[in-house]
């Protein structure tokens, strides 16, 4: 049964249907086909499109009709004090990270019903694999999504569940079991879900709760040039992720 809302604001409620449309939108989308996706008419949506455009939220592509999202709303997300200290502190570990291991890293938090990717640094090298800064992704189509429910209290595994169902060939139990494994090795490594030939290797950041509040992953690529070994790679992120918990007040015991 839906719940009712206590509270109406239509207005609002017509701007953040637009801004959530168009997050979705890779081309953009004019004022007609804004007005169709929403079920509404073109008047009742113009006054927002302009106060958006006015605030900076969107924009009109270039030598087009169609609206489009700036970077604006996704600064606004790194001014919230978790993703403002998370990248501060990782900023700097995860360039030497890069630098040592030839190989790209990126920074994601839990975000609702997918990852988002806050924090991303390119490999130095020539052949790169990276994932777009602010990409979602469904938490079952990325390693990073399950190495933070795995240092989720059980009430919190079964909340996200309810919003991000398991796929369809993967039980409660079975999900459990591989998440109790991840928790107990401290880290996954597994065949990226997405690009064929990439090595994911994510492991949790801790905070002082002893939840994963982020996740730090290298989409490993091997190269005939590697200078590193996979291992080493993978010894090189654990260290980073450790220092990174105990500076948020994680137990150092607990993460060894």
């Amino acid at each position: 049964m839906v719940s009712e809302k206590k509270y109406a604001a239509p207005a609002l409620e017509k701007g953040l249907d637009i801004l959530e449309l168009l997050s979705k939108q890779e081309f953009g989308l004019s004022q007609v086909e804004i007005a169709r996706n929403l079920g509404r008419s073109v008047g009742e949506i113009f006054r927002m499109i302009v106060v958006l455009q006015d605030r900076g939220y969107v924009m009109l592509e270039p030598g087009s009709d169609k609206y489009m999202l700036t970077t604006f709303l996704f600064e606004v997300a790194h001014r919230t004090p978790l993703v403002k200290r998370l990248t501060a502190l990782a900023g700097p570990s995860m360039r030497r990270l890069t630098v040592q291991t030839n190989q790209s890293a990126h920074l994601v938090i839990l975000s609702g019903d997918h990852i988002l990717v806050v924090g991303q640094v390119d490999s130095p090298g020539d052949n790169i694999m990276s994932v777009r800064l602010g990409a979602k992704i469904g938490i079952w189509r990325a390693s990073s999504g399950r190495v933070i429910l795995a240092h989720l209290p059980k009430e919190s595994l079964l909340e996200t569940i309810e919003k991000a169902p398991l796929p369809e060939d993967t039980t409660l139990s079975t999900i459990e079991d591989e998440l109790k494994h991840i928790k107990e090795v401290g880290h996954e490594v597994m065949d990226s879900y997405v690009v064929g030939g990439v090595v994911n290797i994510s492991a949790p950041i801790i905070d002082h709760s002893g939840q994963a509040i982020a996740a730090l992953t290298i989409p490993h690529i091997k190269r005939l040039d590697d200078k590193m070994s996979f291992r080493d790679c993978a010894e090189r992120l654990l260290e980073v992720t450790r220092n990174l918990s105990v500076s948020l007040g994680g137990d150092a015991a607990q993460i060894e």
